[in-house]
């Protein structure tokens, strides 16, 4: 790994940043099993794993089915109080022995180091990914980044061996700045990929919330400074701790805005269940609002109304449907409407992916495209925009319908099809929207459960790996 250049803020920044103040947060975060098992945690946080699973899951410890070494345990004060009366958060914070019990899963999801030309970034799309923390307040254990966050060692493109590294702002500048002269220069067009300007960014990771203001301030200025239109900050701190949305963050926003009038700023929020910001009463109901809808948390409604009231930034939340969480259409028809009165799209909703241990989190694809349609039922049509996606090697692609009848005259489509698109494809995007029709697998978590029966691959899901039409050949050869 190449060592970052020294970075030189313009007058410009200097000035920004003299403006922003770092504030102050007690978290109160709980890191690690251990403490759980030797009690040295709050009182009323002894019960949240009980003896019998603790005793399950320090019997794994530092073994080859160690949940830790797959996930560190991690929880904050907040999260915990709204988690000790929901199995569904439970689920998502709570070490389970069930994730080591079979560990099959790509150590690169999505191969994301395939599409690195500097370390920390991804610019595989239009836009770029950048990792700039390497955890988050707490731990999610279905992680999508769990190699990032357990700080496994991945292989690289040319055949070393080391773990996922953060951006640097040294070498990242300097790779925008020359891939958009390129572009510049080249017609509109970079003269190798055919990508056109790189102009959005995903401050990534982990959560760039763990991330001090003046830190992220850098970051903001730095990226709209290089000529980056649009930075999106991808975050579950609205669940984890709501008050890092406070004065201090929202005045660093303002001066950026001020500063910088023409970068639109998105928040890419994570909400995987409603319990996550509802109130509910005794009985586990939801609290209705008498102004309409349902009541929120109070400091989770305050931060997002915060951000709702500058027209200049977007809020969009996107989910994977996890089994145990949310594979509920009842929880994700609350959730939505929820979201959407309240000024947060419904962006995505995702197929887990192929991380290590995806087995014990991963919803059937056929399931999931029911629990979400099902839910979007009674939804109005605003509330209902998010599209269920599942992340190929290729490209971003959604499970655009799923069909119970049998298609006659084509072979292998006796129990249905499920229709593939795929939304979004590498550098120029040359395969955007072309589909692939593979007969139904009810059993199916992955893209492998349709290997057998790919009945038509124009998208080239299969085909770029040797698959091909084989549900077609061997019907052929009969």
């Amino acid at each position: 790994m190449s060592k970052p250049g020294k970075y030189v803020p313009s007058d410009r920044e200097r000035r920004f940043l003299e403006k922003v103040r770092n504030g102050k947060y007690n978290r109160e975060i709980i890191t690690g099993l251990q403490k759980f098992a030797s009690g040295d945690v709050p009182e009323d946080m002894k019960s949240f794993y009980s003896r019998g699973e603790l005793e399950a899951l320090m019997a794994l410890d530092g073994g080859a089915r160690d949940v830790q070494t797959r996930m560190p345990v991690k929880i904050t004060r907040h999260y915990f109080e709204q988690a000790r009366t929901s199995v569904p958060m439970q689920v998502l914070i709570k070490a389970s022995p069930k994730e080591t019990v079979d560990l099959d899963g790509a150590e690169d999801p999505g191969k994301q180091m395939d599409y690195s030309p500097v370390e920390g970034l991804i610019h595989k799309y239009e836009l770029g990914l950048i990792y700039v923390a390497s955890t988050c307040s707490a731990h999610c254990r279905f992680c999508y980044r769990e190699e990032l966050i357990a700080k496994k060692e991945v292989t690289r493109p040319d055949g070393t061996v080391a773990p996922k590294g953060l951006a640097q702002i040294g070498e990242l500048v300097p790779y925008i700045r020359e891939h958009n002269r390129l572009v510049r220069e080249n017609g509109g067009r970079h003269p190798e990929t055919g990508r056109e300007k790189l102009r959005e960014i995903l401050m990534s990771g982990g959560d760039p919330m763990v991330l001090g203001n003046r830190n992220i301030a850098q970051w903001l200025a730095a990226l709209a400074e290089a000529g980056i239109e649009s930075i999106r900050i991808g975050t579950k701190e609205l669940a984890f701790f709501p008050d890092r949305f406070d004065d201090t963050f929202m005045d660093m926003l303002d001066a950026f805005h001020e500063t910088y009038p023409e970068t639109a700023l998105r928040l890419m929020v994570h909400f995987n269940h409603p319990d996550e910001f509802l109130k509910r009463d005794a009985a586990g109901r939801y609290v209705e609002n008498p102004s309409g809808g349902l009541a929120w948390l109070d400091n989770t409604r305050a931060a997002v109304k915060r951000l709702r009231r500058r027209d200049w930034i977007n809020i969009d939340n996107q989910a994977p449907i996890i089994n145990g969480i949310n594979n509920d259409a009842d929880a994700l028809r609350v959730m939505q409407r929820e979201l959407r009165r309240n000024g947060v799209e419904n962006h995505y909703f995702f197929c887990g992916r192929d991380i290590v241990g995806h087995k014990a989190f991963n919803v059937p694809i056929e399931e999931a495209w029911r629990i979400l349609n099902d839910s979007q039922k009674g939804l109005s049509g605003v509330e209902a925009h998010a599209r269920l996606s599942i992340t190929h090697y290729k490209g971003k692609t959604e499970v655009a319908a799923v069909t119970n009848e049998p298609i006659a005259g084509l072979p292998g489509a006796e129990n249905g099809v499920v229709i593939l698109k795929l939304l979004r494809s590498a550098a120029d995007a040359p395969d955007r929207c072309k589909v692939t029709i593979v007969g139904r697998n009810p059993e199916a978590i992955w893209f492998s459960g349709y290997d057998d029966r790919v009945l038509f691959d124009e998208a080239g899901l299969y085909s770029m790996y040797g698959i091909g039409l084989r549900h077609q050949r061997r019907d052929q050869a009969a």
